[in-house]
């Protein structure tokens, strides 16, 4: 019996292809570059707008500014800016909440962004999905005001 040319060729081929799809490559280990617990392995940057480990929290608590303040209560009102959007989550850990807003006319485009509350009681009173009217107070950057929407 003789083998017909080209055939031998396609046998190898079909060997070589089903070896290679079973080829896993080793795991990492700690001391290669991409090991994200390797020596020269780049630092995680922190987050800029939420806070997710005890450092970031502690962080945002050095850096934020004297107990509230109401200015309603006093004749020193500081600049605030009103927006409305929907609640995507919220951090109370880090007395935080997540908004996609619409245009703040004047002071921020549409965006989904993270901000800073204060007072922290603030977050009891939303849930996900709520959609409001918040006042931010530009001076301190934190939300100041919240009122739901129907």
């Amino acid at each position: 019996m003789t083998v017909p040319p080209g055939s031998a060729l396609l046998v190898a081929a079909s060997v070589l292809i089903a070896g290679c799809a079973t080829y896993e490559p080793p795991p990492l280990t700690a001391t290669h570059p991409a090991h994200p617990d390797a020596a020269g392995a780049r630092p995680v940057p922190p987050s800029q707008t939420l806070a997710y480990t005890r450092a970031d929290v502690d962080a945002i608590r050095s850096a934020a500014v004297p107990a509230h303040r109401d200015p309603r209560a006093s004749g020193n009102r500081g600049k605030t800016v009103v927006g409305e959007g929907e609640v995507v989550a919220t951090t109370p850990a880090s007395s935080q909440i997540v908004i996609d807003h619409a245009e703040i006319k004047g002071f921020m485009d549409a965006m989904t962004m993270g901000y800073r509350i204060d007072p922290p009681a603030l977050l009891a009173t939303v849930k996900p999905g709520d959609k409001i009217r918040f006042t931010i107070d530009v001076d301190r950057r934190a939300i100041v005001h919240i009122e739901a929407l129907r």
